[in-house]
């Protein structure tokens, strides 16, 4: 090989081509449909078949300027012309030279083509030995039948053509023409003149695409192994419709066309219609048994199970209403009587909004089975939902659909089981609800309890606006120092006090013997518990403000009669004698009162949460340096309390005959037993006085008065809470007289008859009544003033001396 450069020049004709280039020694077909290539053809008949072929830089222009053009391009031998229907040209030519055009002249009148001055180039080598040359052209074999394996369109006698070899440049040149790459690569391969150096672009392109047939084989491989999965999942569904068809089961379309007659049936408003028609076209166009068509599914026929239109009719009847009230419960009077009041305004006003109850009491006196009688009373179904340990805000609204597993909010629950649009609906414990870092349920409650919010609740799962504002909403609540201020502003509180020995006696013997006895199996004959034991069974195994533990105590007799029985017994009499031996010692004693007239020993009376009890206060007087010992496990207000009354007492001294320096020269010690117990509260005020000035002077205090209040500086006495609970106490434990303070007098038609019947109540203004009732200043010990010491009292109690 000799390097040799051409120096031919000519003025040939210019056909532009489109993604296409042309090659010298090849031979290439295209058609032609522009009349500048016709023209450019036509000219090329008439100047001995010759034409420069060069590449048009951007495919979408339809007249290319010079600068559209490449330089660099092949001169060819037009070998054939075939005019195709219409105005297309098929052109078949051969490659005869590289050429560099280095002037194109646009049409004129006279050309009516391009035209260029064009300069023949020959191929050139230039430093490359012959076994370099024949090992590049069989690196350029090897990759070209690598290639074509891959390319799909590649033919054999291509292949074959490669195979044998030949020039480096030629077989460079063929191997391009072969390749379905982009112009602008084999216009780069076109222009390089060094053969070697254009075979090695060629071999490195063949590298490259044959990466990229690979890669493209990788995923048409996946693609058809996609294609044949979902093939064969359309296959299997379609023998299921044919199968569901045979059983007579729905398809989708059927499936959505039931849902659609259900939503319209309902006559909903026009934004739900339009919601759930829109999930059903969702599911309708959802093929197959997909997740989502699940999730779809499932919303629908929680969406449509609610009560939208249905409501129960509440012919309310006053009379049927109170009696059903009376049949369930045992006293609560001013429940039953609050109740009464809103079943009448309900009768009187059918439109009103439902109000919203909470019932607050200590456990086990009846919250909950009030609210179910009371649907039963108005006629309404009735749900009971707990929100004890609620603290997930999703509890009350609902789960987006988007999570998986979403449902509904207990709200919206709680009326779907209802099957009514206005039924009573028992939020249970609302004052156990707590908050965490998924949000306040006591604050998602807000708008639920709101009679002018609630009409459009929308629920997370739902998203459809629900109209609660028939809904009779009861709440319950053991404390309500937990639930937050805004939400209990938007209830009426009824408060459900403890019940007395009384109240239980007569539920048990009414209600709760009778229900264990069914439950047990038992007849009335072959269990006989009399009143009196019945007493026995409530004073010394209970201690609670409702009776579930009396319950508990009456199932666990019942069972002790059922084994009775069961062993050959005619019957079980509970006595005096068996009852111990049925039931166990008895846990809780009588309130221990003094039988006798003590000095410094009063008779307190205390409220709890399971009822009232007697609280003993004493008081002694000790010689020392003035210190103030206050003991029995109390709370600061009642220690507060016993400061105030010493207070009190030393300005008073000289009017009880007290030596003024008392609080000097003796040391106070005020103890209230059972040390175990907390103590708390300002209503032991005027004990903890009586019983200190009792000690004071030596007088004896009356062993069967009792009292209750709070005492000023002043000797003021103030009112407390809890009378009706504390003199029941009272009553128990045998007292005659209860000193209560005059602020608290209107409270005694609340207390029971049977206590206002055998106690004598003192309403006191001022510790001056509360003495006079209660310490027997005759009974005085004489003091000696002419000497210094101890005397002591009648019964043996040692007292200070007034010097």
């Amino acid at each position: 090989m000799t390097e040799t450069i051409g120096t031919t020049f000519s003025r040939l004709p210019v056909l532009p081509l489109r993604g296409l280039t042309a090659f010298p020694h090849m031979i290439i077909h295209f058609d032609v449909g522009r009349m500048l290539s016709i023209r450019a053809l036509e000219a090329a008949m008439k100047n001995g078949q010759t034409i420069f072929l060069t590449a048009q830089r951007e495919l979408k222009t339809d007249t290319p300027a010079p600068g559209d053009l490449y330089q660099m391009g092949t001169v060819c031998q037009i070998r054939q012309i075939l005019r195709l229907p219409g105005d297309n040209i098929r052109v078949l030519v051969e490659g005869r030279a590289r050429a560099l055009a280095h002037q194109f002249t646009m049409p004129d009148e006279e050309d009516k083509c391009i035209y260029a001055e064009v300069e023949e180039l020959e191929d050139y080598v230039y430093g490359v030995t012959e076994r370099r040359a024949q090992a590049l052209v069989r690196t350029a074999q090897e990759r070209f039948a690598e290639y074509a394996q891959l390319a799909p369109r590649i033919s054999t006698d291509v292949e074959m053509t490669v195979a044998e070899g030949g020039d480096p440049g030629w077989l460079a040149d063929y191997i391009m023409q072969s390749l379905s790459v982009e112009v602008e690569a084999k216009q780069e391969v076109l222009e390089e003149l060094n053969i070697t150096r254009r075979l090695a672009m060629v071999i490195r392109l063949l590298g490259e695409e044959t990466e990229i047939l690979k890669i493209e084989n990788e995923i048409q491989d996946e693609l058809k192994t996609q294609m044949d999965k979902n093939q064969r999942e359309y296959y299997l569904r379609e023998q299921i419709k044919v199968i569901q068809s045979e059983l007579g089961e729905q398809d989708a379309a059927a499936e959505a066309e039931t849902y659609r007659e259900r939503i319209q049936a309902l006559k909903l408003p026009q934004e739900c219609e339009e919601k759930l028609l829109k999930e059903v076209d969702r599911l309708a166009k959802l093929g197959g048994s997909t997740a989502e068509q699940g999730v779809v599914r499932t919303y629908l026929d929680t969406a449509l199970e609610l009560p939208w239109n249905r409501k129960s009719d509440c012919a309310l009847d006053l009379v049927q209403a109170q009696a059903v009230l009376d049949r369930d419960h045992y006293g609560l009077k001013k429940v039953k009587e609050r109740i009464m009041e809103f079943l009448a305004v309900k009768t009187l006003a059918p439109e009103l909004k439902g109000q919203v109850l909470c019932l607050v009491g200590p456990p086990g006196v009846g919250k909950t089975s009030v609210a179910r009688s009371v649907a039963e009373a108005m006629g309404r179904s009735y749900a009971r939902l707990s929100l004890g340990g609620v603290r997930d805000e999703a509890d009350i609204r609902g789960h987006r659909k988007t999570y998986i597993g979403a449902m509904p909010g207990r709200i919206i629950d709680a009326v779907r089981r209802a099957g009514t649009s206005n039924p009573l609906i028992l939020l249970d414990e609302i004052d156990k609800m707590g908050n965490d870092f998924r949000g306040d349920p006591a604050s998602a409650m807000l708008e639920v309890l709101d009679v002018e919010q609630n009409n459009a609740f929308r629920d997370h799962y739902i998203e459809l606006p629900f109209d609660l504002s028939d809904v009779l909403f009861l709440t319950t609540a053991n404390d309500l120092s937990t639930v937050p201020r805004p939400l209990l502003d938007r209830m009426e509180v009824i408060e459900l006090s403890s019940y007395t020995a009384e109240e239980k006696r007569q539920i048990a013997l009414h209600h709760l013997l009778p229900k264990q006895m069914e439950k047990h199996g038992l007849k009335k004959s072959q269990m006989v518990l009399s009143e009196k034991m019945l007493d026995a069974v409530i004073a010394g195994y209970t201690r609670e403000a409702g009776v579930r533990r009396l319950e508990q105590i009456l199932a666990k007799l019942c069972r002790k009669a059922a084994k009775h029985i069961a062993d050959g017994g005619r019957r079980l009499t509970v006595s005096e004698k068996n009852l111990e031996s049925l039931l166990g010692v008895a846990p809780y004693k009588e309130d221990a009162v003094s039988k006798k007239d003590a000095v410094g020993i009063v008779n307190g009376l205390a409220w709890t949460s399971v009822g009232g009890e007697m609280l003993e206060v004493e008081a002694a007087v000790i010689p020392g340096s003035g210190k103030i010992e206050v003991t029995g496990n109390l709370g600061t207000v009642m220690q507060e309390s016993a400061k105030a009354a010493v207070t009190f007492v030393r300005s008073r001294a000289q009017a009880l005959a007290i030596d003024p320096m008392f609080y000097k020269e003796n040391d106070l010690h005020i103890h209230f037993p059972e040390a175990a117990i907390p103590k708390d509260g300002p209503s032991a005020g005027v004990t903890i006085t009586t019983a200190l000035i009792s000690a004071l002077t030596g007088a004896p205090v009356r062993h069967d008065v009792a009292m209750t209040g709070e005492v000023t500086l002043r000797g003021r006495v103030l009112p407390i809470g809890g009378l009706r609970e504390k003199t029941m106490a009272a009553y128990r434990a045998g007292i005659k007289t209860v000193v209560i303070p005059k602020d608290n007098e209107a409270d005694l038609q609340d207390i029971e008859p049977v206590v206002r019947e055998n106690i004598c109540f003192v309403a006191a203004s001022h510790m001056d009544t509360v003495l006079e009732t209660a310490i027997d200043f005759s009974r005085r010990p004489v003091i000696h003033t002419e000497t210094s010491g101890m005397v002591r009292s009648a019964d043996g109690n040692a007292t200070a001396v007034v010097q």
